[in-house]
């Protein structure tokens, strides 16, 4: 792990992108080319450059790209783009074969006030998709959101427990499983559904949240004390590495840290880094959103970038005056509105 502080986005992003030779020896046996569908979402771009730098053959990036710069940057790093609406069907059809894809899309953010495209997007979307490409191996990015609150106490929820989404938000993303669930299992279609908890850069999660609210002595709530936390170029390195794990019947995996942190120790620990006293509200719940990574860790070595240095990285990034992408993650909410 390279220890020294980011100066920069530029910094930030080669860090994350840097693949190790885990990725690299992974990525030599993928078999054809490499399609990610949402390349141009939160974690789309890095995983791309990422898929690009560890040696994989051909990289398609598919959006709607209605910011420009992003599909100019994916283009730059080497990643072939396809301008498309997967909610179209025209668009859908005539997408490039693949005989591996990434399926990232999925809308959070305003779902609460657009409740049809979020089910649309996160549950009809899916299926469609699984459709479309009966034979390739389909890694599909879906929520930690689908389970229910967990003990604090414990590891969080494990891949076999029963899931209960609170919000319309969880509920869709419960429905794109079951969905793609389906048609991995009649189709034969090879698919790893994966259960993201919150990854984390320097410009957004949760350990940005915080750590900008101490900053601005912004209370911090601790209603929702606990969370996981994932370095988002871990997370992105081992998505690189699960193809193999797709399979029919479907398989679930959660990507998250091994970790159960405390929010309030994330705080005093970016406040002690920054010489302030984090100002608190609320009282820590019995119960968070948790999930546990034990069968993660068992696939693959432990995460590169633990939470302490998260967090140094976080302190020295304020300090320097770093960027902010200026999109909460609201993890505080307890009732599933995003």
């Amino acid at each position: 792990m390279d220890v020294k502080p980011i100066e920069d986005e530029a910094d930030l992003i080669a860090r994350m992108t840097e693949p190790d030779e885990a990725t690299r020896q992974a990525l030599s046996q993928v078999g054809g080319d490499i399609m990610v569908l949402g390349a141009a979402g939160k974690m789309g771009p890095t995983l791309c450059e990422l898929l690009v730098r560890g040696g994989a053959k051909r990289v398609i990036g598919v959006s709607r790209f209605s910011d420009a710069a992003s599909r100019q940057y994916l283009e730059e790093v080497g990643v072939e783009t396809v301008k498309a609406d997967l909610l179209d069907e025209a668009a859908l059809a005539v997408l490039p074969q693949a005989p591996n894809i990434f399926l990232l899309a999925g809308f959070k953010f305003g779902a609460s006030g657009n409740q049809s495209m979020t089910w649309a997007m996160n549950t009809w979307m899916p299926g469609r998709v699984l459709q479309r490409f009966p034979q390739a191996r389909i890694i599909y990015v879906s929520s930690g959101n689908v389970y229910p609150f967990a003990a604090v106490s414990g590891t969080g929820k494990r891949e076999e427990d029963a899931v209960g989404p609170v919000g319309e938000y969880a509920q869709s993303r419960l429905g794109g499983e079951r969905v793609a669930e389906h048609f991995s299992r009649v189709q034969g279609t090879p698919l790893l559904i994966v259960r993201l908890f919150y990854a984390t850069e320097l410009r957004y999660g949760i350990i940005h949240d915080i750590a900008w609210k101490v900053a601005q002595d912004t209370p911090v709530d601790l209603t929702m004390g606990h969370v996981n936390q994932i370095w988002q170029g871990d997370a992105n390195a081992y998505l690189a590495r699960m193809f193999p794990l797709c399979q029919s019947p479907a398989a679930t995996i959660n990507l998250t840290g091994a970790d159960v942190l405390r929010v309030r120790w994330i705080a005093e620990a970016v406040g002690e880094a920054l010489g302030k006293a984090p100002i608190f509200t609320g009282t820590e719940a019995e119960t968070a959103l948790l999930g546990d990574a034990s069968r993660l860790l068992a696939e693959f070595d432990a995460p590169a970038v633990p939470p302490a240095k998260m967090i140094d990285w976080m302190a020295t990034w304020i300090k320097q005056g770093g960027s902010s992408l200026g999109k909460p993650t609201k993890f505080e909410s307890r009732s599933g509105d995003f």
